[in-house]
């Protein structure tokens, strides 16, 4: 990739204008683009035209632009993120017919979890999570899910950002968030009372892919009263285990006994088995 004139690459430029919208500034105009990215403002104005003409930027009200809705059409093509929601999405509205309260889908991006999917109810506990947004690992149950159970060096990297709780109720040291991952690997539920809320408990366990990997968090925002969480973690271990088999028959070859329908549709769509035999068909005739 070229570098620029300011010795920064132009990708890592287009990237940073993108960034610089976040779910709590969703609207933004070019000098505030150019404040928060540190891109200077010629070079945003250059940059946002260009992004717009590609459908990745789109004007907005009062001078303004958002993220453009073909960001989400690309999106929408991995089987990462968007395809561990669009697989893991039935199982957690069944999921949230039970527990009646918040459930949501996380994964790891670099030290903070990203929310892809959230289930609601009007009446639900207090919870600060929305899909799109970030939460630090260290702040949340699925950031303990990631800490017991994936990578090792993970929690060292977390521990060298610094200890800063949200509320008295979170681990305010090293020592004690250390505590609480061992915890979570014993228990194999990640529990945190009152840590973003105190009104609220946060529940979490860890979806898997193939070989056993840690490829998302599955988490529950209950209220934070003196019950038993077991039988929510319950709940959560039987969910994220369907949805666990779901991912591992996504992948498995169209001919073995156990696949989805849909071809390579699978790891990618979650509709009826008629309408995956439908979707696989039309994709052989192209």
């Amino acid at each position: 990739m070229a570098k620029s004139s300011e010795g920064t690459s132009a990708l890592t430029r287009v990237l940073a204008v993108l960034d610089a919208f976040t779910t709590d500034a969703p609207f933004l105009t070019l000098t505030q683009i150019h404040r928060r990215s540190g891109i200077p403002l010629s070079s945003v104005h250059r940059i946002a035209a260009e992004l717009v003409d590609h459908g990745l930027l789109e004007p907005a009200a009062g001078r303004t632009y958002r993220l453009g809705n073909r960001l989400w059409e690309i999106g929408s093509k991995t089987p990462g993120a968007l395809g561990l929601r669009e697989i893991a999405e039935p199982y957690l509205r069944r999921l949230h017919d039970i527990a009646g309260q918040h459930v949501q889908l996380g994964v790891r991006i670099g030290t903070d979890v990203l929310i892809i999917e959230r289930i609601s109810a009007p009446d639900a506990v207090i919870n600060g999570s929305i899909v799109g947004g970030r939460i630090p690992i260290q702040h949340s149950t699925s950031g303990l899910v990631f800490l017991a159970f994936g990578e090792p060096e993970l929690l060292d990297a977390v521990i060298a950002q610094g200890i800063h709780p949200v509320t008295s109720a979170g681990p305010g040291t090293a020592d004690a968030l250390r505590a609480e991952v061992d915890a979570t690997r014993r228990r194999g539920y990640a529990l945190a009372d009152g840590w973003i809320h105190p009104a609220s408990r946060g529940l979490a366990v860890p979806v898997r892919g193939s070989e056993d990997v840690v490829v998302g968090a599955l988490g529950a925002v209950i209220p934070n009263d003196a019950s038993s969480p077991r039988r929510a973690a319950t709940l959560l271990q039987e969910t994220a285990h369907r949805i666990s088999d779901a991912l591992l028959r996504a992948y498995l070859p169209a001919s073995h006994p156990r696949a989805l329908p849909g071809g390579s549709l699978r790891a990618l769509v979650a509709s009826s088995a008629e309408s995956m035999r439908y979707l696989e068909r039309r994709a052989r005739v192209r």
